[in-house]
């Protein structure tokens, strides 16, 4: 009982977090500096994942032609930029990650 107690009381919580900022900003207009600001958190948090991912491995940079995930990233970049395609880039990526190291 006591874990469906928490995943109950968890969805809410997480539910009413979001529902409050919706709500805010439904009432309130935005100022203009706020929405410049939010603009490029997306970048930043996409950025803030994928880099550790590519460039670190067991705690260390690892830049090298030995680097698969680098390697698959690199051609991933060169889908999104040609393509502007989501789902093509991210299918670019496991392709590219799964060759190199089958190979």
């Amino acid at each position: 009982m006591n874990v469906w107690l928490v995943l109950l009381l968890g969805g809410i919580f997480t539910y009413l977090t979001r529902a409050f900022f919706i709500f805010l900003f439904g009432l309130w207009e935005i100022p203009s500096w706020v929405k410049e600001f939010l603009r490029f958190v997306p970048p930043a948090v996409l950025s803030a994942l994928v880099v550790p991912e590519l460039f670190v491995q067991s705690g260390k940079v690892f830049i090298s032609l030995e680097n698969v995930r680098l390697l698959a990233g690199i051609a991933a970049i060169f889908t999104a930029l040609l393509t502007k395609n989501t789902l093509l880039t991210i299918l670019t990526g496991i392709v590219f990650v799964f060759i190199f190291n089958t190979f």
